[in-house]
């Protein structure tokens, strides 16, 4: 490079600098309260249960097993052999065990039996192998988080529960160190006049549990919708969280796959601790916000696969911290408070492929380093306005969305109002053109010049 070059570039550099200096000193004057616009104008309408019109059977219960009717549904479950079916009908108040294997425990429609607990311990528990509980309203368990207090807790492994209704309990369905379980279908609802949520249980609590599944229930005013804790290749999928503290909450559970969730309106959609090898792919989290406010926080966790996530009008809508060795590819980031909130060293990230659209700030970056996320194939931005001489849909410049405009309007907000001014656009234009202007933050070698998410629309459209 000649001489002339490297002048130039230093005399760019320097005046960038300047007017950086002017911009900030001009902050000092502007009104603190100018901020990011809103998204009021989102459209979403999950399909979710009216839980308010929960009606309970007026009759009494019958059991009936083998041709035999007993007044008690326990006496009906004691009288079972492996193999049977006890059906209940009508309403049971009574706590009940399971101690036979391979029972089948069947209603006939949650709405018209209902195993009503005396609100002391378990409702149901069960303690055999092989059990199937299925079209069964189990309510009113004990109140008590330290002693574990469920609508069901299930203590052997191969058990199914489908098709039921649990509510007005502290924990919903608890899993104790068990494998191969099925719980699907199910409607939980905890208690909502109990407003502390530490006071309240989970709806589904995976404790020590490998190679089951969980699908398609709908989970309300409890404190986290599904917990793992010490779980093992756990597939939870097509299930929906809403009004709850964590949708969805990892803690030391490797190998497990969440898919097709869709968690909305809770502190945080998705809470990944301390966990490895996930699969977080095609879930919805939207409206999250709260003492956390993420879509998907992603806490202590290595060498994980978030795809095909729609993150939308959350207060972040991924944060990352602490994690290193990840993929983050083809997620859907529109309208968040903040699109990607990244600190506490996490790097060698795989970014790619994700459209960032409509937030307030793209990027979030609390680091001291600057960081490339990707090298071939980047991520579309609705700020970049990248040039593409070869018309490949990959932009010929670099796009930093987090460099040192963000870092200026993050420790001084009221500097946003400055944000499309010509000197922060010159100093954009440094860091995109001029390598000696090497500022801490992110950097997208390849930005591209549309979104991959066409559909992106469909969440401001109203009928």
């Amino acid at each position: 490079m000649s001489p002339l070059s490297h002048d130039f570039e230093r005399v760019f550099a320097v005046g960038t600098a300047a007017l950086l200096v002017l911009s900030v000193m001009a902050v000092g004057m502007a009104s603190a309260g100018e901020t990011g616009g809103t998204h009021d104008d989102l459209a979403f309408d999950p399909d979710v249960p009216d839980t308010d019109s929960f009606t309970a059977p007026p009759a009494d219960g019958t059991a009936t097993v083998d041709g035999k009717t007993y007044d008690t549904a326990q006496a009906a479950v004691d009288a079972a052999d492996p193999g049977d079916t006890v059906t209940l009908d009508g309403r049971f108040d009574e706590t009940l065990v399971v101690t036979t294997p391979n029972v089948t425990l069947s209603g006939s429609g949650p709405g018209s039996t209902l195993l009503h607990g005396d609100g002391a311990g378990d409702v149901l528990a069960i303690e055999a192998q092989g059990v199937t509980v299925a079209d069964i309203w189990v309510r009113n368990s004990g109140y008590d988080t330290a002693t574990n207090d469920a609508a069901i807790f299930v203590n052997a492994s191969d058990v199914t529960v489908r098709d039921s209704r649990v509510t007005d309990m502290t924990f919903g369905i608890w899993l104790d160190g068990v494998d191969n379980t099925d719980v699907r279908n199910n409607t939980i609802v905890g208690r909502e006049e109990i407003t502390q949520l530490t006071k309240r249980g989970n709806g589904i609590q995976i404790w020590k549990t490998e190679d089951s599944v969980i699908r398609n229930n709908d989970i309300t005013a409890v404190r986290d919708g599904i917990y793992y804790n010490w779980a093992k290749d756990v597939v939870a999928s097509g299930n929906t969280m809403w009004d709850l503290r964590y949708g969805v909450h990892y803690m030391y559970s490797d190998d497990c796959v969440l898919r097709n969730n869709t968690a909305f309106d809770n502190d945080a959609g998705y809470a990944l601790m301390v966990s490895k090898h996930l699969v977080i792919a095609d879930n919805v989290a939207v409206n999250n916000s709260g003492q956390s406010g993420h879509g998907i926080l992603v806490k202590s966790i290595d060498d994980t696969d978030i795809r095909g996530n729609h993150l939308v009008n959350n207060e972040n809508g991924l944060f990352v911290y602490n994690s290193v060795s990840n993929r983050i590819v083809g997620n859907l980031v529109v309208g968040n408070d903040i699109g990607v909130h990244i600190a506490a060293g996490s790097n060698d990230e795989t970014v790619t492929k994700n459209s960032f659209i409509r937030n307030d700030r793209p990027v979030l970056a609390v680091m001291g380093d600057q960081v490339h996320w990707n090298e071939s194939v980047g991520n579309y931005w609705s700020r970049a306005n990248p040039t593409d001489v070869d018309d490949d849909g990959i932009g010929d410049t670099r796009y930093q969305p987090a460099g040192t405009v963000q870092q200026v309007t993050a420790k001084k907000p009221a500097a946003r109002v400055f944000a499309s001014s010509p000197a922060f656009d010159a100093v954009r234009l440094a860091e995109s053109s001029v390598p000696v202007v090497k500022s801490p933050g992110v950097v997208d070698a390849r930005p591209l010049t549309e979104p991959p998410h066409e559909n992106w629309r469909s969440y401001y459209e109203r009928d």
